[in-house]
């Protein structure tokens, strides 16, 4: 009885081991293309190629927020004052004697 539940289990590990590994050889020998459909190929690059460089550089902005945002400049930060220090021994600390 193992056997027969172990066998179906076995069976579904290995198939796609087995799909891994062509056997049948699907395209044994495709003709190659002839001089006129290569010429035609390069015509086509070329073309397309040539499309390509008609198409002109975005100079606009693309960003969809633009109006929304404010366009002004963060002003700079007011400088910093420089703290002085409290309560420190050399203030006349009277205490200490």
């Amino acid at each position: 009885m193992k056997i027969l539940s172990v066998a179906p289990a076995l069976v579904l590990l290995t198939v796609p081991a087995f799909a891994q590994v062509p056997h049948v050889n699907l395209a044994p020998g495709l003709p190659s293309k002839t001089p006129e459909e290569k010429e035609q190929d390069a015509i086509k690059d070329q073309a397309y190629r040539e499309s390509l460089k008609k198409i002109p550089d975005a100079k606009t902005s693309s960003d969809p927020w633009a109006a929304v945002r404010n366009n002004e400049a963060p002003k700079a930060a007011a400088p910093a004052k420089p703290k002085t220090k409290t309560g420190s021994s050399t203030a006349g600390n009277s205490s200490v004697r």
